[in-house]
């Protein structure tokens, strides 16, 4: 599989396979549960718009702040967005930061600095500073996308508290592991990182944290948790 391949439904349930027998602990978990969800996203504007609003906060916030603007502009286009501008955003209830985001997100797809087609065809590491040149898309953002939206089997988003409190349950650690702790755990799932971060959402979604883990966001299921 390439640098720019995107994972799919097939070739996502061979890789688990193969994690599967890479760690048994992320194995266990396939046992219990089956096979992860694919959760695959669209490589569009309206996708980089949704994990924006998904920064630091519910589900729930989310898809709330998600109709909002959606009600206020139609179809989730950049072209409405710039319409709008951000103090429309701002009165339909984004945040002023995110408002500010959203409209130089917008303006820079308008004008061409910014061309998703092209960030699809890049390989991992440069897609991901394309992405991180804009305001607002830190490294766990742009990894999301490259997860999820262009399905590249080997991101592992850093910074996402629920990946780190999945691995403590799977691995019975009495703490849970630091970003770094994990990424250095994450090298011996390669070339099927984002695969393992699959697994252990899904075995976190079906309830395996540790005692008082907190549920905010993973993806269009739970919780986020990342920095940007």
């Amino acid at each position: 599989m390439s640098a720019s391949s995107r994972l799919d439904e097939p070739g996502l349930l061979r890789a688990v396979d193969v994690v599967a027998t890479l760690d048994p602990k992320l194995g266990g978990i396939v046992e219990r549960h089956g096979p992860p969800p694919l959760w695959a996203r669209d490589p569009t504007f309206p996708t980089l718009v949704r994990i924006i609003l998904e920064q630091q906060v519910s589900l729930t916030s989310a898809e709330a702040a998600l109709g909002r603007l959606g009600r206020a502009v139609g179809e989730i286009t950049p072209e409405a967005v710039v319409a709008i501008g951000e103090p429309g955003m701002a009165a339909a209830g984004l945040t002023r930061q995110k408002s500010r985001y959203l409209s130089e997100l917008a303006s820079r797809v308008l004008d061409g600095r910014l061309d998703l087609a092209r960030v699809a065809a890049l390989p991992d590491d440069d897609a991901r500073a394309e992405l991180m040149t804009l305001p607002g898309i830190g490294r766990w953002t742009a990894d999301i996308y490259l997860l999820m939206a262009l399905g590249r089997p080997d991101v592992w988003p850093i910074g996402d508290i629920a990946l780190a409190s999945a691995s403590q349950a799977a691995h019975g650690l009495a703490t849970r592991p630091t970003q770094e702790e994990l990424a250095l755990r994450a090298e011996g799932w390669r070339p099927w990182r984002a695969v393992a971060a699959r697994i252990l959402w899904h075995g976190y979604l079906s309830g395996e944290r540790p005692p008082h883990a907190r549920t905010r966001r993973v993806n269009d299921q739970t919780a986020q948790i990342a920095p940007d």
